[in-house]
């Protein structure tokens, strides 16, 4: 048996950084579009909010089958095919002209999603140790958000994607144009995993997985990832449409106040996560969720774009610090030929949420107050902040080994 804690592989961490910076290529923009472009459909924001839960809907179905399958029958076929199926999504992004058409599209991408990203996360806890691990997912975190903020920055400058002065309108043939292009990155990543992913736990096929052991500190874990991810996503389909109304701000103008955010996410999560790996998991984890929640509070009296910039930016530095170490933690928390269930029953949680999560978020802000989201969203963060505060323990990781 070797170690594999002390010198991580870099030529997968390579691999997997490679094609998810071409992968990730629509990840930011998404996020502005869809709900402009849903809206411009013709959708309501509940129907909107069922374009956004779509997709959690399917990873729910399809996480722990998968992460069942990676214990089982090893990581690669999974992450290779994870990055096809996002080429398939693309090009049903780009040719979706209904409220339908969108709900399919990201019916697959949840699918997708489920193969690329639960198999990615056991490939880095197979080939890290504790005491590297938070900063690796950072470098995951790293070169996805750097795809995105090129993926943004091409839209805006090579595509006419014919917003008007208060961005209610995008034009078809932009949009199909857009995602065609995020098909061809997604085409380059599989190639890159197809070509240079090796498989990291070669013993699935010949061992029966052991059962995971659902200690206090795993149960807690899975209970605040399910009600943070709900939390969050309560914000994510009405969060643009707030913004134009709140700042009278066209999309191109709210998009620029989001590129600190992104510079964030592409500069700092893996130095924030050796702070994870120095320091523990539960502090970085407990002040991102207290940050977090008090700019919630805030983003409602938002008046100006630059306030928008500021308040994005705390958020990413959280976002940065605790998702890494939350990561990591899952890992630590559990034994190498059980980290493709566990990573698939830690997505689901946070699947469950994030379903349940936009449907509320719509109902609050066309029945009770626009405000009412976020709010929402700031009280829960800083409730689940007290919880893990008092009660996780996180007993001492064992180390992660390989066969030679």
């Amino acid at each position: 048996m070797r170690n594999v804690s002390a010198i991580p592989e870099s030529r997968t961490i390579k691999n997997i950084e490679s094609a998810f910076f071409f992968l990730s290529l629509p990840f930011f923009i998404m996020g502005l579009l869809l709900p402009v472009y849903g809206k411009e459909l013709g959708a309501s924001a509940l129907e909107i909010g069922v374009i956004f839960s779509a997709f959690s809907m399917m990873t729910i179905l399809m996480r722990p089958l998968v992460g069942w399958a990676l214990d089982r029958f090893g990581r690669r076929p999974f992450y290779v095919a994870g990055m096809l199926g996002y080429a398939l999504t693309m090009v049903a992004f780009a040719y979706s002209d209904q409220v339908w058409g969108m709900v399919v599209a990201r019916l697959l991408q949840g699918v997708s999603s489920a193969f690329a990203w639960l198999s990615t996360s056991a490939i880095i806890a197979d080939i890290t140790g504790a005491e590297n691990r938070a900063r690796y997912f950072g470098r995951l975190s790293q070169a996805s958000s750097r795809g995105s903020i090129l993926g943004a920055f091409v839209v805006f400058s090579m595509y006419n994607i014919g917003f008007d002065l208060n961005g209610q309108q995008i034009e078809l043939d932009g949009w199909k144009s857009s995602f065609l292009l995020f098909a061809a990155g997604a085409l380059v990543a599989f190639v890159i995993a197809l070509r240079g992913m090796r498989e990291t736990n070669p013993g699935a096929r010949q061992t029966r997985p052991s059962p995971i052991v659902w200690s206090r500190a795993w149960a807690l874990l899975m209970l605040v990832t399910l009600i943070t991810a709900g939390a969050w996503t309560m914000t994510s389909p009405i969060l643009i449409l707030f913004l134009q109304d709140r700042l009278n701000a066209g999309l191109d103008v709210i998009a620029w106040a989001f590129l600190p955010s992104g510079i964030i996410w592409a500069l700092l999560p893996s130095h924030l996560g050796r702070l994870a790996d120095r320091f523990g998991r539960k502090p970085l984890m407990v002040l991102g969720l207290v940050v977090s929640a008090t700019t919630m509070f805030l983003l409602p009296s938002l008046n100006s774009i630059l306030g928008l910039a500021v308040l994005w930016s705390v958020l990413a530095l959280c976002f940065a610090a605790g998702d890494p170490a939350e990561q990591a933690l899952v890992a630590d928390l559990t034994e190498g030929d059980q980290r493709g269930r566990a990573y698939g029953l830690y997505v689901m949680a946070s699947d469950i949420g994030a379903a349940l999560g936009p449907l509320g978020g719509g109902w609050l802000y066309d029945r009770i107050n626009p405000s009412a989201p976020f709010f929402a969203n700031g009280i829960i963060l800083a409730l689940c902040a007290l919880l893990l505060l008092l009660f996780l323990q996180i007993p001492k990781p064992a180390e992660a080994e390989l066969p030679v």
